[in-house]
């Protein structure tokens, strides 16, 4: 990795250049960088959590004069219980992976001797743009590695003294690597981003990790395809055959075990058979974590009548945009579900409601129907949607992906949270002996035999 301060242009060119070398690395090679990055980062966590404390303390500075937003002062924390050591840990799981690079995933007997493939490859270079997580430079720096792909990334401010420290273990690991220096670059330039977003005849792909302002800014400022999502707004349907234990249990855990995260939840619709039942156990678990209810008139009602009156003082009313808002704290979003005329048409319009103002990331139910849940699985339009279990679910390291360069709710090449498979693109190889196109077809006397073979 090198810090640097070149100009938009000379960065993507060295990158692309970085990249054609890198992808004919062996995995071996790559999988041993990845090995020293480890060790380098766990050598010098305290080198990089004293920067991380300057970045921190100035961020804690800006929140309290209502300079920055609470929920990016929580990512910018790598001391945050696990933070670190799931950053380690990530880039082991994503080196222990199969290379997912030149697998072969289609063969075709064209004729004799005239043979295609379909071979996985990387997609070239990328360029991730963040603010705060410190922890994706590792992150983004161990997928791309692994996957053959060269990459920029370019940090916000809040995140300075961490990603020049951070850059500068990566670089001094990778320089007793084969891994090319310029495949992983750190950008310091200020004002560089709208030049590194014209690059597109270098740049294959933009990652935005950051705010819905970036991830906007990023989409309407470049030709370049990108891969993110502008909101986390995640809802929960608790439909009126739901289990208490577990839609306590779920519901909690989706939304307070890390409220600034994108796959928290944000809305929670409930049918109105279980407003006075489920509805009060969930409500009282939530209060109990600090969490702030604004409710729907129906479900204010309920919450009223059943819970004791200090806490039914704490419910607030809700007003529409609340139900299109992603709050990245402790308050949650509750909304009736009429029963209707069937229990389907209350599915139906739960499914509605949330293609209607969800943003097409993570969605839940919790039934005990599997009908039901087939149903929603199978209706709701978003990158993920889950039965019985909490939306914190949608991370590429719980997925197995070793870690990710962010979740995508793109409908194109890649969905949900990206990993190394998200990274890599494919070719068509054909292997022939002299064949040529003129002996098929029209005065040509051969015949393509199109046979399926084993991969």
């Amino acid at each position: 990795m090198s810090l640097t301060e070149s100009s938009a242009s000379e960065i993507a060119q060295s990158a692309s250049l970085a990249s054609r070398r890198l992808a004919t690395i062996s995995n071996d090679a790559r999988n041993f960088a990845l090995t020293t990055l480890h060790a380098a980062l766990s050598e010098k966590r305290d080198f990089i959590l004293q920067a991380n404390a300057k970045d921190v303390a100035l961020a804690t500075q800006a929140a309290a004069n209502g300079e920055l937003n609470q929920s990016v002062l929580k990512r910018l924390d790598l001391t945050r219980p696990g933070k670190y050591d799931d950053m380690l840990s990530g880039i082991l799981s994503v080196r222990d992976l199969e290379d997912p690079v030149g697998r072969v995933t289609m063969r075709t007997l064209l004729d004799d001797g005239l043979v295609l493939e379909r071979v996985t490859c990387p997609l070239g270079t990328l360029l991730i743009i963040f603010e705060a997580r410190p922890e994706v430079i590792a992150n983004i720096a161990a997928l791309a590695i692994k996957s053959g792909n060269a990459a920029i990334l370019k940090g916000g401010k809040e995140s300075t003294e961490s990603f020049i420290a951070i850059a500068e273990v990566i670089s001094n690991a990778l320089s007793k690597t084969e891994i090319p220096i310029p495949a992983i670059q750190l950008v310091k330039t200020r004002d560089i981003v709208s030049s590194l977003l014209s690059q597109d005849t270098l740049i294959d792909l933009v990652i935005p990790r950051g705010s819905n302002e970036l991830v906007r800014y990023v989409k309407d400022n470049t030709k370049i395809p990108v891969l993110g999502h502008a909101d986390g707004l995640c809802s929960a349907y608790i439909h009126s055959d739901a289990d208490v234990t577990t839609a306590v249990k779920v519901i909690v855990d989706s939304k307070t075990d890390y409220p600034a995260a994108c796959n928290a939840l944000e809305t929670l619709l409930v049918h109105e058979h279980v407003l006075e039942s489920i509805l009060p156990a969930v409500a009282e678990a939530l209060l109990a974590k600090g969490v702030s209810l604004r409710c729907d008139q129906a479900s204010k009602a309920a919450l009223t009548k059943t819970l004791i009156p200090t806490q039914a003082a704490l419910i607030q009313d809700s007003v529409d945009q609340d139900y299109n808002t992603e709050f990245l704290d402790l308050i949650l979003a509750i909304k009736t579900v009429p029963s209707q005329s069937s229990e389907s048409s209350a599915v139906q319009a739960a499914i509605a409601h949330i293609n209607a103002h969800s943003s097409k990331h993570t969605d839940i139910v919790l039934t005990t129907s599997r009908q039901v849940a087939d149903s929603f699985m199978a209706g709701v339009d978003s990158a993920g949607v889950y039965w019985n279990a909490s939306t914190r679910f949608a991370d590429g390291m719980r997925y197995g992906f070793g870690t990710e360069v962010g979740i995508s709710t793109n409908k194109i090449h890649t969905r949900g949270p990206v990993g190394l498979e998200g990274l890599t693109i494919y070719k068509y190889l054909i292997k022939g002996e002299g064949h040529i196109a003129a002996d098929y077809g029209g005065s040509g006397s051969k015949k393509w035999k199109h046979q399926k073979l084993g991969i």
